[in-house]
Formats: C-alpha cells, sequence, structure tokens
C-alpha cells in the first residue's frame, strides 16, 4: 500500500486533534479518579492532552 498524507486543511487537523485528544484524557481522568486511582489536576490533564496532540501528530505524519 502507497502511504497518504491526510488531506484537508492542516489547521483544522490540528484542532480536531486537540479537541478529540482533550475529550480522551478527560474521559480517561476522570474514571481514573472516580475509580481512585488517580487525582484530577488541570495541570495533569494539560501534560497527558499535550503528550498525546504529539504522540498523534508523529505517528500520522
Amino acid at each position: 500500500m502507497a502511504e497518504t498524507k491526510p488531506q484537508g486543511d492542516p489547521r483544522v487537523l490540528v484542532v480536531l486533534n486537540v479537541v478529540l485528544s482533550s475529550l480522551f484524557v478527560w474521559t480517561v481522568l476522570t474514571l481514573a479518579e472516580f475509580g481512585g486511582a488517580i487525582a484530577f489536576t488541570w495541570e495533569l490533564f494539560a501534560l497527558l492532552t499535550t503528550g498525546l496532540v504529539i504522540v498523534t501528530h508523529l505517528v500520522i505524519n
């Protein structure tokens, strides 16, 4: 299979990446806090969201 680059406006892709990554991290942190595994903090949320956005960007490109 030939590799294809994502098509569309790159700004839209970045915004979608940030929004979906933040929703995923918020869900995981909320469930982890509900289960007593970890405390939800905005610093942890920002750190994990940034990390997920970077990893997703590297995997896609």
